[in-house]
């Protein structure tokens, strides 16, 4: 195979619906909630093997670079890109597709994410493998999530024809995205059995997807070749921040795939993952004792307390339930949260109305 094959982690994100544990200064990525390893070290972890350090690129903004590098110094340090600030994972692509473009213009990369949690590494990597020779074939290759309820939070993405089987895996073509549906929509397309959720993981040549961001995203490409052309050279940086603060933010979903060509999916089947979007979502990952309560940090104690989260960060501080049901409570010392599972994802609406009113929480 000609051209090389680069993982790019996209690791910016303030993964606003863990607080108050992750917080804009610590967020989601750099946490560290599952086997004492920070989200960010297992997406790295996952790809030994696969991809040495010198072929795995971080996309963060400036603020997060040093604790990231930290977290992994084996990466180098001219692997991190920095954005000046947040303008949405099509922004996010595009730098990378830019750097990779100086290091080999017959690049493919995979676009990943530093804060989910795949169980199933193995298959991870083997899908991976399989999605490179689709994507040197001029593909956009999604994975795809075999959903296991109507979630209404996450994106779907519509499978038509095989397009092939590559090492025992079938490939799809797409037919549609389609955006966070309404209850009932959702309901319909898990029914049918032919719609998987989007993992927002993405492979494809770089060249490709710049080909994809000049058709439906001129501003971003205007920007772009505008930031190329004065890679490596004194007035990168400022170049750089002009065109950043110009762009719109936008995400690669609705910027790129929606009207994008030949997409292909391939549905993960047993990958075991989450994208750790809430605290409810933590039971899908982390064990829990005979009563179902997962304790995490410092020290609790329940009686009848059943199905419930209870984070304290401070050791000595003893947090005590009494019949309790289905409830998550987080004590970060400057916070306390205290909610139901079922209404963990509102934790987000929290954030913005704390940032509105001018909070330092968060």
């Amino acid at each position: 195979m000609s051209g090389s094959y680069y993982a790019v982690i996209m690791a910016g994100g303030g993964g606003t619906r863990l607080w108050p544990l992750s917080r804009k200064t610590r967020p989601k990525q750099m946490l560290r909630i599952i086997e004492q390893r920070s989200l960010f070290q297992m997406a790295v972890d996952r790809l030994e093997g696969l991809f040495d350090p010198q072929h795995i690129l971080v996309v963060t903004v400036p603020e997060q670079m040093q604790e990231l590098h930290e977290q992994c110094p084996q990466i180098p340090k001219e692997n991190f890109l920095l954005e000046p600030q947040p303008r949405g994972t099509a922004a996010v692509v595009g730098l990378a597709a830019v750097h990779l473009a100086q290091l080999d213009k017959e690049a493919v990369m995979a676009v990943l994410t530093a804060d989910h949690y795949i169980g199933n590494q193995e298959w991870f990597r083997k899908l991976l493998q399989v999605a490179e020779i689709v994507a040197r074939q001029d593909y956009l290759v999604t994975i795809g999530i075999n959903p296991t309820f109507a979630a209404t939070g996450y994106g779907y993405i519509q499978q038509g024809k095989i397009q092939g089987t590559y090492q025992g895996v079938a490939v799809y073509h797409v037919v549609r995205f389609k955006e966070k549906p309404d209850e009932f929509q959702a309901q319909v397309m898990l029914a049918r059995g032919d719609h998987t959720w989007n993992s927002g993981m993405f492979i494809w040549k770089a060249e490709r997807i710049r080909q994809e961001i000049a058709r439906q995203m001129p501003q971003l490409e205007n920007a772009l070749q505008a930031i190329e052309t004065n890679w490596g050279k004194p007035s990168y940086s400022t170049v750089l921040q002009q065109e950043w603060e110009k762009l719109i933010p936008e995400t690669i979903d609705y910027g790129i795939m929606e009207g994008a060509k030949d997409v292909v999916v391939i549905p993960a089947g047993a990958l075991k993952w989450s994208d750790v979007g809430s605290w409810d979502s933590l039971f899908d990952v982390l064990p829990a004792d005979a009563q179902g309560n997962i304790v995490m940090g410092g020290r609790h104690f329940g009686l009848d307390t059943r199905q419930s989260l209870v984070y304290v960060s401070e050791e000595h501080r003893l947090i005590v339930t009494i019949g309790v049901r289905d409830l998550v409570v987080v004590d970060t010392g400057d916070v306390l949260l205290i909610v139901r599972k079922d209404e963990a994802q509102k934790v987000r609406q929290v954030v913005e109305i704390l940032r509105e009113s001018g909070e330092d929480y968060i």
